[in-house]
């Protein structure tokens, strides 16, 4: 978590004071001489999965730090994560709680000690932590204060009327063939609102269906 978390808007913020990042390792609450955190599953098949002591452990850990904390499981299972649940979560006052997992996911029991399953999309990563840091990036610059001009995160794909974002140009006006459109250079802002109307709705049938 170190590097992302080092740079641009999350390391802005966090110097600033306007979010704190609290990591909690897991392996810390096995009771294991090898500090083990998963298993293989009852009734067969491949892989592993993280045990419920340890991971329940460290929730209950979280939520001493910070009792009213809103625990996430993060699990291809989940609900689809979103611009609209990312603003959701800047409103939690008591902080996010982000459980990570490995292996093959969890063991079924810990869902019970969460309030909440996120999953990032239709696919498999090795483990949450990537998950996490998208989920963290995406909170993080919807706080007030963290942009340097709010404005920005309104404007963003998804948030204020669900469409994607419109195409954005910048010097120079030509690019090997390629001009800017030019109700773009027309200084006409009511004509420019349209056009980026029309291209974000576009864009959004189009990609979205």
């Amino acid at each position: 978590f170190d590097s992302p978390l080092s740079c641009s808007i999350p390391k802005r913020a966090i110097e600033a004071g306007l979010v704190s990042v609290d990591l909690i390792q897991i392996r810390d609450f096995a009771t294991d001489k090898h500090h083990k955190v998963d298993d293989s599953p009852y009734g067969g098949g491949p892989g592993m999965l993280m045990k419920a002591g340890p991971v329940v452990a460290s929730i209950r850990a979280a939520r001493e730090k910070q009792p009213d904390t809103h625990v996430v499981m993060l699990t291809p299972s989940g609900t689809r994560f979103s611009q609209a649940k990312a603003l959701q979560f800047t409103e939690k006052k008591a902080g996010i709680t982000l459980l990570c997992g490995r292996y093959e996911g969890f063991d079924e029991r810990i869902c019970d000690y969460v309030d909440e399953q996120i999953s990032m999309g239709d696919y498999v990563l090795s483990g949450g932590e990537p998950a996490a840091l998208s989920v963290l990036d995406a909170v993080i610059r919807l706080l007030p204060g963290v942009l340097g001009s709010p404005e920005s995160a309104v404007l963003d794909s998804f948030t204020a009327d669900g469409l994607l974002d419109w195409p954005h140009y910048t010097r120079p006006v030509e690019f090997e063939g390629k001009s800017v459109p030019a109700v773009l250079l027309s200084g006409n802002h009511a004509k420019i609102e349209d056009w980026r109307k029309q291209q974000a709705q576009q864009r959004s049938n189009k990609e979205r269906g």
